[in-house]
């Protein structure tokens, strides 16, 4: 029997680190997220149907209708994808 047995915990992501990690996937550096960089953003969080949910935040936070979401339509998707409870294990 193992004297120290690791646990599985996890942490739920502030709004800070959650939109700190959504920025990272802004793969050409235009300062803004589309469709595709948010379905990669959600699939390295583990999220299933990445790309529906993509399109669904797209959707919610895009007030403009550019098809991206921009620097000032961030906390509004930030404040969306908070709904779905990330973790970090």
């Amino acid at each position: 029997m193992p004297v120290w047995s690791p646990r599985c915990t996890s942490y739920p992501l502030s709004e800070e680190q959650l939109k700190g990690l959504l920025k990272r996937y802004d793969t050409n550096g235009d300062g803004k997220l589309s469709k595709n960089e948010l379905k990669a953003a959600f699939r390295s969080l583990g999220l299933h149907f990445s790309g529906w949910r993509a399109g669904q935040a797209l959707r919610h936070a895009d007030a403009n209708g550019d098809g991206y979401v921009s620097e000032d339509e961030m906390k509004e998707l930030v404040k969306y994808a908070m709904k779905w409870g990330f973790t970090i294990k």
